[in-house]
């Protein structure tokens, strides 16, 4: 399927906030994917608790209905090639450059399950903007800064698929939920209303396998639990212009990949301090 113009890209995003580009990874792509995501879960699930190396980073929980989980997988790229291939693919970078540029870093690099029946699987409305920390190595965010999320299942309304709210990266950086953890908060619509903002004009982040999505990061969205049958996985990365970043790993320099070496300055901010293996607590 031919990726849409630079000009469609641009407009889409620019207007709404955000775009879904279809079909940007085919079936046996999208195979390879799941069986990476599938070696990182198995791996992860053999931590007793988070676990981090670095910038690597495996937040594992106990649910109350699911038991003994992986939630996400941090900087999996470092050691598996397969996803690092598909952070830097060619296909993706024909989607940012048109926003971003050619030359691009990376802040995110996640995997991320939503899978059916898990106790604490919504995430409460928020703006990605609220992570960008800290602020003074961010600049011009609203115009620097895209992420992005690789669809490996179907996001559906029934699976959690994420809502978003049209237009509102327009408004800047709202304090929606101030201090308080997104994950298992529920997606009340309260913090909408707050600033009146109409919850009927929220849609849904609807993508099958293979599609690729991209937001603002001012772009206010959620997501409930998911109530199918199927997994809901997610890969999540989040690209910045290099000049309006202080922080984050080279991905693109002049529109070539850049290899990963190693590990600088992301968010673990003891990074230099404490870089060894070791169980997060608390």
């Amino acid at each position: 399927m031919p990726l849409p113009s630079e000009s469609e890209i641009r407009d889409a995003y620019r207007r709404d906030g955000f775009v879904v580009v279809r079909g940007v990874f085919s079936a046996a792509d999208v195979s390879v994917l799941a069986e990476a995501f599938d070696r990182q879960f198995q791996a992860g699930l053999k931590h007793p608790s988070s676990f981090r190396h670095g910038n690597f980073h495996v937040r594992v929980a106990d649910d109350e209905n699911l038991g003994h989980t992986v939630r996400m997988v941090q900087w999996p790229s470092y050691g598996d090639p397969v996803l690092n291939a598909f952070r830097q693919d060619d296909r993706m970078l024909r989607l940012l450059e048109p926003l971003l540029g050619g030359d691009l870093k990376q802040i995110i690099n996640q995997l991320h399950w939503k899978p059916p029946g898990a106790a604490g699987g919504d995430y409460a409305f928020h703006q990605d903007s609220r992570f960008r920390r800290p602020r003074e190595a961010y600049r011009n965010l609203s115009d620097s800064y895209v992420q992005t999320g690789l669809a490996v299942d179907p996001h559906t309304a029934r699976s959690g698929a994420m809502r978003l709210y049209p237009g509102s990266h327009l408004l800047g950086d709202l304090d929606l939920l101030p201090r308080a953890s997104i994950l298992g908060s529920g997606i009340a619509e309260e913090a909408l209303e707050r600033y009146d903002l109409d919850p009927s004009r929220l849609v849904d982040f609807e993508m099958e396998p293979g599609d690729v999505g991209l937001w603002h990061p001012y772009m206010i969205h959620g997501s409930a639990a998911n109530r199918s049958g199927l997994d809901r996985r997610l890969y999540i990365n989040g690209y910045v212009r290099a000049a309006d970043c202080d922080r984050g790993e080279w991905t693109w320099r002049d529109g070539r990949p850049v290899p990963l070496g190693e590990p600088v300055l992301v968010h673990y901010e003891d990074l230099h301090h404490r870089s060894e293996p070791h169980y997060v607590t608390g």
